[in-house]
């Protein structure tokens, strides 16, 4: 058993990474996601097939890309196409297995608020919005989401739709005809949450020190707790140091 200590940003991204399966298509975000899938190819998942939203297809970069028109994107790329092509001809189609997503607010029902805090015409806080979100969380076959375990960031209801989960539960989702799978896990630094039938996402997983009763404190609806809920297992000591020496040294994402 790995006696290392690891922050909780570590903790967040790795079990993220492992949300992934060898040969899966996933459209990469920027951020930690970015990071938490450049880990998975790295270990369990050789064979992920890397999208960018710039328009790089089957990326794979010697070393963590900055943003998502980084160069090192684009050497040993399988394509280089239009962003154009990317949403039309990749995601809408069903091409694209995995969408990870972050955001300022999620909800009961997995939806994401990227847009204002507030009200809209007079917000509190206004945000950077949508940018590709809002299409991924539509198209892609299944979504995972990563953000912090913390009230202010998962209400009942989030102030603005940017981006869908279920909206009002699994049948208002069909209703609206987007074809992708919605959010399939919620990744925070104190466990995951995963939706139930209903499109409610209930406590599944807890990290290693982590409580139910931190996570329903630190939850804005009353936070259903699976039958079966488990404990992931702790970091491995080449999780860590991939992340530390290989990805990650400057802690541009892991501060």
């Amino acid at each position: 058993m790995n006696t290392t200590t690891f922050t909780s940003s570590e903790l967040m991204t790795i079990n993220a990474a492992r949300l992934l399966r060898d040969g899966d298509v996933v459209f990469v975000g920027v951020g930690i996601p970015n990071l938490a899938c450049n880990l998975a190819r790295r270990t369990h998942a050789p064979n992920l097939y890397m999208i960018y939203e710039a328009g790089v297809i089957g990326a794979r970069p010697s070393r963590l890309p900055l943003s998502i028109g980084d160069p090192t994107l684009v050497s040993g790329a399988a394509a280089v196409c239009s962003m154009y092509d990317i949403f039309t001809l990749y995601l809408q189609r069903g091409n694209v297995d995995v969408g990870f997503l972050g955001g300022a607010q999620i909800d009961q029902f997995g939806n994401i608020n990227a847009t204002v805090i507030g009200d809209y015409q007079h917000p509190k806080v206004r945000l950077p919005g949508s940018g590709g979100s809002m299409e991924i969380s539509a198209w892609a076959n299944r979504c995972y989401i990563m953000t912090p375990h913390q009230k202010r960031r998962f209400p009942a209801r989030v102030d603005f739709h940017t981006s869908a989960g279920f909206l009002s539960g699994q049948g208002e989702r069909k209703q609206a005809g987007v074809r992708g799978g919605g959010p399939q896990a919620v990744v925070t630094n104190l466990g995951i949450l995963t939706p139930d039938e209903a499109g409610e996402l209930i406590l599944s997983a807890l990290h290693p020190g982590a409580t139910v009763e931190q996570a329903q404190e630190n939850t804005g609806w009353p936070l259903k707790v699976a039958a079966n809920l488990r404990r992931t297992e702790l970091p491995t000591d080449e999780e860590l140091r991939i992340l530390r020496e290989e990805l990650d040294p400057g802690k541009i994402y892991l501060k």
